[in-house]
């Protein structure tokens, strides 16, 4: 029953992760000819269609109400900056660079969950951590820093995405034990829409944009543009994505243990590097490969020793006692 469970779970979020980096290539696409502010409000509008349809086949609009609209609101605050500052990311940095770059959010679960969940780490995970950020460290390649045009900041952008991710992650424990994956996903889109159309009314006219020549920051604060017809169908494309991301995630992670699913997560870094690939000729380097073994391999030892912890107790040895607390 366990396994069957994990398997489906595996299935959502390779739904999931396929539907990630459609998006992620879409809105890097995108970038070329719309700030970011417009692309997730039209496409959070779109997405919260369809997350409405599903809220109706899990029972309808009572799943939408809550005794806790604070730490909902605060879990979809952070996954939208989550989602502007890394996308904001991708208009400069190759997908594979910049999705690697993110995949240090396990760890920052780990170094998060001491001080918000109590819970202990052991030696073993703590050098994990420190090899997980070598990678990163890696990745980011600051002997290239005086002769690359792309400005340094622009490689600690997906880092910091994947703290707000971290802190997203941490109250979606708590949160998806008394709400549906639909209301999950609903609450996240309502909150893109509010956030991204506050956003656009404040810089929407694009004047910030015209004072600098970051491309990163141009895609941030760019001026509104009218979407061309023929791109409307692509819209709607990042619109049906986004709601499938939302609701596929929290679907896996209320059907299996997270920490049997999370590493399936990982699929999003081939996924990531074959789009790069096909549609930018972006070729991940020898210190993006490097660096990717360093942070994936702590990752998954990370979510390995969290696997260990969940480990039930009759599967335990003599007395049913499991010895992996802070581990």
């Amino acid at each position: 029953m366990q396994a069957e469970s994990v398997q489906k779970a595996s299935f959502y979020v390779f739904l999931g992760m396929l539907c990630i980096s459609i998006n992620d290539l879409l809105v890097k696409q995108f970038s070329k000819n719309y700030p970011l502010h417009e692309i997730i409000f039209i496409r959070s509008l779109i997405a919260i269609l369809f997350t409405v349809f599903l809220v109706k086949i899990e029972g309808g609009l009572k799943i939408l109400r809550t005794k806790q609209p604070i730490q909902h609101a605060l879990r979809a605050v952070a996954i939208f900056l989550c989602n502007m500052i890394f996308f904001s990311a991708i208009a400069t940095l190759p997908l594979a660079t910049a999705t690697a770059l993110f995949f240090v959010a396990p760890i920052f679960i780990t170094l998060l969950s001491i001080p918000l969940l109590g819970e202990k780490v052991g030696i073993r995970r703590l050098l994990a951590v420190i090899i997980g950020f070598l990678g990163v460290f890696i990745m980011m390649k600051p002997n290239t820093w005086t002769m690359s045009d792309i400005p340094p900041f622009i490689y600690f952008l997906p880092v910091i995405a994947a703290v707000l991710y971290a802190l997203m992650q941490i109250m979606t424990r708590k949160l998806s034990k008394s709400s549906k994956p639909a209301a999950l996903a609903f609450y996240i889109q309502l909150t893109f829409v509010i956030f991204s159309l506050i956003f656009g009314l404040i810089f929407g006219d694009g004047k910030l944009a015209d004072v600098t020549s970051n491309t990163s920051l141009q895609f941030i604060l760019g001026g509104w543009s009218d979407p061309e017809i023929s791109d409307l169908p692509y819209f709607v494309a990042l619109g049906f994505l986004a709601a499938g991301v939302s609701y596929f995630m929290s679907k896996a992670y209320s059907t299996a243990a997270a920490a049997s699913v999370a590493p399936f997560e990982y699929v999003l870094l081939p996924l990531s590097i074959f789009w790069g690939w096909t549609f930018f000729g972006d070729i991940p380097d020898l210190y993006i490969f490097t660096g990717i073994i360093f942070v994936v391999g702590s990752g998954l030892y990370v979510l390995i020793r969290e696997k260990k912890k969940e480990i039930p107790s009759s599967f335990c040895g003599a007395g049913g006692k499991c010895n992996y607390e802070g581990r």
